[in-house]
């Protein structure tokens, strides 16, 4: 059975998930989201298709919440979600998804997973020291090698949606999705910037443009934080705290994989 897995990712953990469940799964292609922003009807060319994002907000990255509602699945006879994630919220997320497809297909997702992954969010925490990041990642690919085995297994699930789920999606989500894109208004570069330009190179949103050596963002950010996370002279900045916290990037993904994001 062909197997397209579509993924969204800033930092790496979810193209991380989808290379491991595509080397268990086989005959499996990986597609960006971003790669699909201007296509109007998405219609994947395989029996099973995936998608697999971070959790923000207890919801859907904008960008994947827009996809999905452009994606056709006609061919499709088993279609899945796995929701990467630092805390709470990848039901509702799962949830989302769910609802988008249904409004669009006959059908939404045969199942919804969730894995923890470390946490990214520099604005609002200190994401986890090494140590730790090594910890959550040997859980994760024990979790995500069980979760390709049930989508290999073309295994339902349902997708419950616990309180606390639904009630962080209800009171945060719709604030971030409406703010998100100018969410980059927070942002600033400092004089340790070396125009490498891998900031604007890796934004899988494509709002970063390098303007008199220095980067520049264009208003349609997703928030994924890639450009402050994975800045190599750690110039980049949202405020006074980031550039005191933990930078993060999945070691398991290459900076050359994200510089891929849109293809």
């Amino acid at each position: 059975m062909k197997t397209i897995i579509y993924y969204f990712t800033g930092t790496g953990n979810s193209l991380s998930a989808a290379k491991k469940i595509a080397g268990i799964i086989k005959d499996c292609e990986l597609v960006p989201v971003a790669s699909q922003k201007d296509t109007p009807d998405i219609i994947p060319d395989a029996q099973r298709v995936g998608i697999i994002f971070p959790v923000y907000f207890a919801g859907l990255p904008v960008m994947v919440a827009e996809f999905s509602d452009r994606l056709n699945l006609q061919n499709a006879e088993y279609t899945f979600g796995l929701a990467t994630l630092g805390g709470t919220g990848g039901k509702s997320a799962l949830r989302q998804l769910d609802k988008i497809l249904q409004g669009k297909n006959t059908k939404g997702l045969d199942a919804g997973f969730t894995v923890l992954m470390p946490s990214n969010y520099i604005l609002m925490y200190n994401p986890p020291a090494e140590e730790k990041q090594k910890e959550i990642l040997t859980k994760a690919d024990e979790e995500i090698s069980n979760i390709a085995e049930k989508i290999a297994g073309l295994e339902k699930k349902k997708i419950p949606l616990p309180v606390l789920d639904s009630i962080l999606h209800l009171a945060a989500y719709r604030r971030f999705a409406s703010n998100v894109h100018k969410a980059d208004e927070k942002f600033s570069v400092s004089n340790n910037c070396t125009s490498c330009g891998i900031c604007a190179e890796i934004c899988p949103a494509k709002n970063i443009e390098i303007i008199d050596s220095k980067p520049v963002w264009k208003h349609h950010c997703e928030m994924c934080c890639a450009c402050i996370h994975i800045c190599p002279a750690g110039a980049i900045e949202a405020g006074p705290k980031t550039s005191i916290r933990n930078h993060y990037k999945n070691p398991s993904v290459e900076i050359s994989e994200l510089k891929n994001n849109d293809i």
